[in-house]
């Protein structure tokens, strides 16, 4: 198989865990999150009312979330696509080159970043009106710089009820690059399309080997299709991963 071709697997009798639209595991550390389409709903409601009343964002205003294939980074994703933001989430950010996106160079209206990346110096994490730090373990962190915010302390401020969401027109950027909402839209569909993921189908993804958004959450998402998203994932049990999460495809 190639890395971004997904491959079909047998499928299994339905169970408890079909219930999950978004599952994340963490092979090396045991952690498991699982969260219906109404939790994610409420996580990304909170992380709209981060940005929308903490921040005081509206529609137009740029965003970057510099996050690995994560839940709480679908989260926020969600949350800032759900206030017509636009969102920058370029997996890397390397020292010494340059940012593809107009006014790559004028600080963000927000940030969101993970401790590491804050620490490496491989990383050129641009800078933000208002800075937040995104843990991928459970818990608030333990350290926190001057200057940044711990998400997960940050974003339990703020309510889960979902709100009445920004009225979003297809031809609205949904990334400071200029791609508009209807065009991701059509990406992530055609994307479904050519890996042939439907509604009912459970993906696994590698989290090391697709930091892309538009692989791990807005295709899937597009069809109906739930996501399993496996960080360090430990492939000498990848027949058991498989049959214990009733995964249909493999990506």
């Amino acid at each position: 198989m190639t890395a971004s071709t997904p491959v079909t697997v047998a499928a299994h009798a339905p169970r408890e865990v079909d219930r999950a639209l978004f599952t994340y595991l963490d092979d090396a550390t045991g952690e498991r999150v699982d969260l219906t389409a109404h939790q994610l709903g409420e996580w990304a409601a909170r992380s709209a009312g981060l940005l929308r009343d903490g921040c005081r964002l509206a529609a137009g205003d740029r965003v970057a979330v510099l996050l690995p294939p994560h839940w709480r980074t679908a989260a926020v994703l969600l949350g800032a696509w759900s206030l017509g933001l636009a969102v920058s989430f370029r997996p890397r950010a390397t020292a010494g080159l340059a940012v593809l996106e107009p006014g790559g160079d004028m600080p963000y209206d927000a940030v969101f970043v993970t401790p590491e990346r804050l620490d490496d110096w491989l990383e050129d994490v641009p800078d933000g009106t208002h800075r937040y730090l995104v843990g991928t373990k459970p818990g608030p962190l333990a350290d926190v710089p001057v200057g940044w915010l711990d998400w997960s302390t940050e974003v339990l401020r703020h309510g889960d009820a979902v709100p009445h969401y920004t009225a979003i027109r297809s031809s609205d950027a949904a990334t400071p690059d200029g791609t508009t909402y209807g065009e991701w839209g059509g990406l992530a569909r055609e994307m479904a399309q050519m890996w042939d993921l439907r509604a009912g189908d459970r993906l696994l993804v590698d989290a090391a080997e697709h930091e892309q958004p538009l692989k791990w959450l807005l295709a899937p998402l597009s069809v109906g299709a739930s996501v399993v998203v496996c960080a360090n994932l430990d492939r000498s049990t990848l027949d058991t991963r498989i049959a214990a999460e009733q995964v249909t495809r493999l990506l």
